[in-house]
């Protein structure tokens, strides 16, 4: 019991510091990671997942503290046929690193190619999208670049409306 109010007197001591102190100290912890942080990833070293969405390679995302920068998601989409479908904010981009395939974007068709850039507009209510490659058998593979202070400044909510082919929950 002594032990659990110890912990509540320095709980309370650290939210009674001022804020400015708090705002310092995360100024602090950014020059940190961006002096010390890791600067190069390489594609070699990591997984790829399947997921409900799609078959993915994680670069950046919130939980690679390790990194020289914070606040971003860059991943690989690694299209068999189709992707799943969802909707959410748009706001991001996709740049098409290998094949040929289309994006619908609200039930209207986009078709692209590699060196292409798929831009998600913002909008109410967020934008429903799924990707399609062209030529199943064939590599399709683009690079998704998502800011997320940009993703929690909209609210953005996340819906899955149709999993991947590939996808089979365990």
């Amino acid at each position: 019991m002594a032990e659990r109010e110890a912990q509540r007197v320095k709980e309370t001591e650290a939210r009674q510091a001022p804020f400015y102190e708090w705002v310092y100290a995360q100024w602090n912890q950014w020059k940190e990671r961006a002096d010390k942080g890791q600067l190069i990833i390489r594609g070699k070293e990591l997984p790829w997942e399947q997921g409900r969405q799609a078959i993915l390679k994680w670069y950046v995302h919130p939980l690679r503290k390790e990194l020289a920068v914070g606040g971003w998601l860059f991943f690989v989409q690694d299209i068999r046929t189709h992707s799943g479908r969802h909707r959410h904010q748009g706001g991001l981009a996709i740049y098409v690193v290998e094949g040929t395939g289309w994006t619908t974007v609200d039930g209207v068709r986009h078709d692209w190619e590699e060196g292409d850039l798929i831009l998600l507009p913002t909008k109410p209510h967020g934008v429903e999208h799924q990707h399609f490659n062209a030529q199943p058998g064939k590599p399709c593979k683009w690079l998704a670049i998502i800011y997320t202070p940009f993703v929690e400044a909209m609210s953005s909510e996340l819906e899955q409306k149709e999993v991947s082919p590939d996808w089979a929950h365990v």
